[in-house]
Formats: structure tokens, sequence, C-alpha cells
């Protein structure tokens, strides 16, 4: 991107990137409600005193057979609430197939949000290991995200079938 199309609010190949000055009433800190800042499928994940390491991100997976299993990931979320999410929420994580059917059950996550007067803003992290997790069929699936039963995010993910060539 050059710095033309940077001011002209162009993204690659021109298309078209809204760009909001901090002072224009649609900050984020403006409204004051949940920043999902990252929310990914990846191979593992950790918290390391409120850093977030994530190895592997991924939004396919190739299988050779069906159904798939695949062995081990991790659901990695960082999120950052403000003065206006104090108190108790649910945060939900639903794995659904192209049909909207659901493929991973998840307890809700209970959070508490209670910020010291003297900051603005918090910053929490959420890892969900899931291990052995079957894909029946190829297709699109998606991890929907959601606040006190509102959709926030959606991570999707392609599950591609590549059966093994016959033998010559």
């Amino acid at each position: 991107m050059t710095y033309e199309d940077f001011v002209m609010g162009r993204g690659a190949a021109g298309s078209r990137v809204n760009l909001v000055r901090a002072d224009s009433g649609n900050s984020w800190l403006d409204i004051g409600r949940m920043n999902i800042q990252v929310a990914v499928l990846c191979d593992a994940a950790t918290d390391d005193n409120g850093k977030l390491n994530l190895l592997g991100a991924f939004d396919t997976i190739y299988t050779q057979q069906l159904p798939a299993v695949h062995p081990q990931c991790s659901i990695a979320l960082r999120v950052t609430f403000s003065s206006g999410d104090e108190g108790k929420h649910s945060l939900g994580l639903n794995f659904v197939d192209a049909d909207g059917s659901s493929i991973a059950k998840f307890p809700p996550i209970p959070v508490e949000v209670a910020l010291p007067d003297d900051m603005h803003f918090g910053t929490r992290n959420f890892i969900v290991n899931i291990q052995q997790l079957k894909f029946e069929n190829p297709g699109l699936y998606s991890i929907d995200i959601l606040l006190d039963g509102q959709p926030q995010a959606n991570i999707p993910l392609l599950v591609r079938h590549n059966p093994p060539a016959p033998p010559a």
C-alpha cells in the first residue's frame, strides 16, 4: 500500500478502507463495549502473565479421509473491556457446521468485569483447548463467539477432503 493509498483510504488492489479518527465519536473508547482484539483457531495457545502466545494459527484443515479427527487445537481470544462493560457476563462459544448444527459443546465461561478507578480498560485472554475434534463432512464450519447470548464475532474454518490418489 502506498502512502497515497493510505491517505485516500484505499486498501490492497484498490479496495476501500474506512479510516476512523479517534475524536470522531466512533472510536472504541467512545462506545465503551467489549472489543475482541484476537479470535483465532490455532495448534496451541498459552497465557503468560497477560501475554497471549499463539502457535500455528489456521483456517483450513486438509484430510485424506472422512470422518476426520483433528487431534488437538485451541480457540484463543484476546478481549478488551471498558468501564461500560463492568458487571457479570457470560462468554459463549458455539462450534457449528454449515447447516448451523453444533459439532462441539462448550460450557459458558463466566466473566466478571471490574476495573479499578485509575484504569480505562482491561484486557483478558481466553483459551479453550479442544482434543479429538471430529468432522463428519467437508465444508465450512464456524466458531461463533457470543457475549451474554449476543453474537460478537466468528472464526471460520474450512475442512477440505483430499482423498489419496489411486495407485497407478
